[in-house]
């Protein structure tokens, strides 16, 4: 039986420090090939304008951009902290031209209707305060036919995905976190039940060995 979720935070990473830790664990990741942007290109997630929620230090969408020449990146941050880790790296890729973080909350997202050809999350679902203000957010910030990918841990993983997990949470600091982040997160049929009544897109839950995504587009 699946353990009640446990909610770890709304306020995402704080602290210089637990920031850079942050980015050391989230950069062996990317050097791993463990971020999930294949999958956000066969989600039709390909290019154009683009919106980030919870970027972190920003290597989900920096990688994204490598892959979408052409393509611009905003990213939605809600810890000061990191947004400066992600401009520190956005600079070492040389994308300062085609990125911008900006401090915000996905409950209530700054920008127009239809301002974006796709949107992203990676990691952050399970520390969103109210998914079910946040989905309703990137529905409306999408473009008619734009796509979007909120993928994350899953609470229901089996021991050997929880003990790759904590193999993989490096520096030591970071297991800690690995284990709040997977009790804190959801799984497939509390979205499915979340989502249920969306309307306006057309979107699928899946999961995988350690992990669940949200995709679909908007009509």
């Amino acid at each position: 039986m699946t353990r009640s979720r446990v909610a770890e935070t709304d306020r995402g990473i704080q602290g210089a420090a637990t920031a850079e830790a942050f980015d050391a664990f989230a950069r062996r990741m990317r050097n791993k090939g463990l971020h999930p942007i294949k999958s956000y290109i066969e989600a039709g997630l390909t290019g154009g304008e683009a919106l980030e929620i919870g970027p972190g230090p920003g290597y989900v969408g920096l990688e994204w951009l490598k892959c979408c020449p052409g393509s611009r990146l905003t990213g939605i941050e809600i810890s000061p902290d990191m947004i400066r880790v992600a401009e520190r790296n956005a600079r070492e890729y040389g994308f300062e031209d085609r990125t911008r973080y900006l401090a915000g909350d996905c409950r209530l997202l700054p920008f127009p209707d239809r301002s974006f050809d796709c949107v992203f999350s990676n990691g952050s679902l399970h520390e969103w305060a109210r998914p079910d203000l946040a989905f309703p957010e990137i529905f409306r910030v999408l473009k008619t036919g734009g796509s979007f990918a909120v993928t994350d841990l899953r609470r229901d993983i089996g021991v050997l995905a929880k003990w790759m997990g904590m193999r993989i949470a490096q520096p030591a600091v970071m297991r800690a976190g690995f284990l709040t982040s997977v009790n804190a997160a959801y799984t497939v049929a509390e979205l499915q039940e979340l989502l249920k009544n969306s309307r306006g897109v057309e979107l699928a839950v899946s999961k995988g060995f350690m992990h669940l995504a949200v995709t679909g587009r908007r009509c």
